[in-house]
């Protein structure tokens, strides 16, 4: 198809269910109301490589992430670690990541590049990354996933690293997409698990409707990882011991994305895999070491009308203020992001329709997402990347050459409290205004002024940092650091109440795509100025309360200082 024609065609169907593309009567360039404004060029980080090559079809050329916004020295600033993949069709097979630190006290956005003094460098076919405190000494330690071996780094305390992954027992080679690290055993030391996507036939064609070659979908699926920390600095493999298996003999999943925290309300973390192409995993932790999938039971392994879609990013959060943690999994184009809304049953329902996204994201291709209150009005908004995996109509703005047929914008959505969501795009400037290739999302507030930046990644190893100048004049915000050992709780869940209302928080680091984005809660509070009281639920499944604050600040909770309820 000529690209004129199948440019017509894409305004033609996109105008007939109410798609704002550029091209097709809707202004898609940057409004003065813009709230995200694009800071890439001041952040000292590298421009987009303008002779990135024309892709060959291996597919984990396109599937990669890996952004991470932690803190890796202490020093109160979010340093950036970027996993990359080496040039498709070129002689390198493997290539480093590169690390960017900040500052402390540098509000001005500036990141420079230490990947060499922090030791950082071994080389991969990098995919994502999880980042945690594995052996409670107070620094974040990471795990790098690769198409190949992966790679475990510990922090030395000053934000330099040490190659473990041979000590730790963490020697794999397959294809690992995402990973998380939470404490499943309530023994004080936090666990990883590990998401495989499939075992991968390089030698395979495939090709589109019209006999043009694209790549290739999923064929045979992986197995996932669980490892159990023993304390000692080592892991150990506990897969099938904890019936992490699907009961196909045989059966392998195709995992992309995860959430990993209590998705039940029994006090104990739970593992959610969203897989590509096959039903969705809801692993239920069962207290005695082992999990059942209860994907299907709970509601969340398929769409509502029954369907496996292609599973891949995941965002956690409560985005109808019922105090209840919903799932939103970014999907292929042709099909629907899909939002699934917790009950107090507790099953999930899918709240797709109901929602306002499947007006506008059926010619998407979600990636990393994620929901944040980007404006401090009190409830959850979202933001998804798109990028396609197949060919597709070339839109207004892509690209020249071949990555034209595979260039999505992404998408900003503002909720109304009552989890319907409306595309705002004109408030996230070249956020969603520029047609290109993304993958990861990863959410945090970059200059300590109280809301969350974003810095998303894309197939041709650039990164975009955009700044967040939401207008803060009536509306406040907390930022909860939750902490138990010496770390962050990762997978805790802060409820804050002011104002006859409550918020649902959680401590979470591995979620969207590939991703790691800083673990403390927050929380956009509109006109309220006092918080009366907070309670946390700790992985552990104690409750404790604490007293309330003032806003507009950062807190920090430390579980056994609080009082039992």
């Amino acid at each position: 198809m000529p690209a004129a024609e199948g440019q017509v065609r894409a305004c033609l169907l996109v105008l007939s269910i109410s798609l704002p593309i550029a091209g097709c009567g809707a202004d898609r360039r940057a409004s003065s109301r813009a709230v995200f404004v694009d800071v890439t060029a001041d952040s000292g980080l590298p421009g987009a490589d303008a002779n990135w090559p024309d892709g060959t079809y291996f597919l984990p050329e396109i599937t990669q992430g890996g952004v991470g916004l932690f803190d890796s020295d202490g020093d109160g600033t979010l340093d950036l670690l970027h996993v990359r993949i080496p040039p498709p069709g070129g002689a390198e097979t493997v290539i480093s990541s590169r690390f960017y630190r900040r500052q402390a006290g540098d509000t001005g956005g500036r990141f420079e590049d230490v990947t060499q003094e922090a030791g950082l460098t071994e080389p991969g076919f990098g995919q994502g990354l999880a980042v945690g405190d594995t052996d409670n000494d107070g620094d974040l330690d990471v795990f790098v996933t690769n198409y190949g071996p992966d790679v475990f780094y510990v922090n030395a305390g000053d934000g330099r690293f040490t190659n473990a992954t041979a000590r730790a027992g963490l020697v794999e080679d397959g294809w690992s997409t995402a990973a998380a690290f939470c404490d499943y055993d309530a023994d004080g030391f936090q666990d990883l698990y590990v998401v495989h996507y499939q075992r991968f036939d390089p030698g395979k064609v495939c090709t589109d409707s019209s006999s043009r070659r694209d790549y290739c979908g999923p064929i045979i699926g992986d197995e996932d990882n669980l490892f159990q920390n023993r304390g000692d600095g080592t892991f150990v493999d506990r897969t099938k011991q904890a019936g992490i298996v699907l009961p196909q003999r045989g059966a392998r999943a195709t995992g992309l994305g995860i959430a990993f925290l209590d998705l039940t309300r029994d006090g104990r973390p739970d593992i959610f895999v969203a897989n590509d192409a096959q039903a969705n995993q809801l692993w239920v932790n069962q207290g005695d070491g082992t999990f059942l999938d209860q994907g299907v039971q709970r509601g969340v392994a398929f769409s509502r009308d029954g369907r496996a879609e292609a599973n891949m990013g995941v965002a956690v959060g409560d985005v109808n203020g019922d105090l209840e943690l919903d799932l939103l999994v970014t999907h292929l184009w042709g099909e629907n992001n899909r939002l699934y809304l917790g009950t107090k049953a507790p099953v999930f329902r899918d709240f797709t329709i109901e929602s306002g996204l499947s007006r506008t994201d059926l010619e998407r291709t979600g990636w990393g997402c994620g929901f944040f209150d980007f404006d401090h009005d009190g409830d959850q908004d979202l933001a998804v990347v798109n990028g396609a995996v197949h060919r597709r109509p070339p839109l207004p703005g892509a690209p020249p050459g071949f990555w034209a047929e595979y260039s999505e914008p992404n998408q900003l959505y503002e909720n109304d409290g009552n989890a319907f969501f409306t595309q705002v795009d004109e408030k996230a400037g070249t956020f969603a205004s520029e047609v290109g290739m993304s993958r990861a999302l990863a959410f945090g507030d970059l200059d300590s002024d109280g809301d969350l930046d974003l810095v998303v990644s894309h197939i041709d190893n650039s990164l975009r940092v955009y700044r967040n100048d939401a207008p803060k004049q009536g509306r406040h915000w907390l930022i909860v650091r939750a902490m138990t050992k010496g770390r962050d709780a990762l997978g805790a869940q802060i409820r804050i109440r002011a104002a006859n209302r409550e918020f649902l928080g959680v401590a979470l680091a591995a979620s969207s795509y590939g991703s790691s984005c800083d673990p403390r809660a927050h929380f956009g509070l509109g006109p309220i100025t006092t918080i009366d009281a907070i309670t946390v639920l700790w992985p552990d499944g104690q409750n404790e309360d604490f007293p309330g604050t003032e806003v507009d600040r950062v807190l920090t909770l430390r579980q056994g200082q609080g009082r039992s309820p």
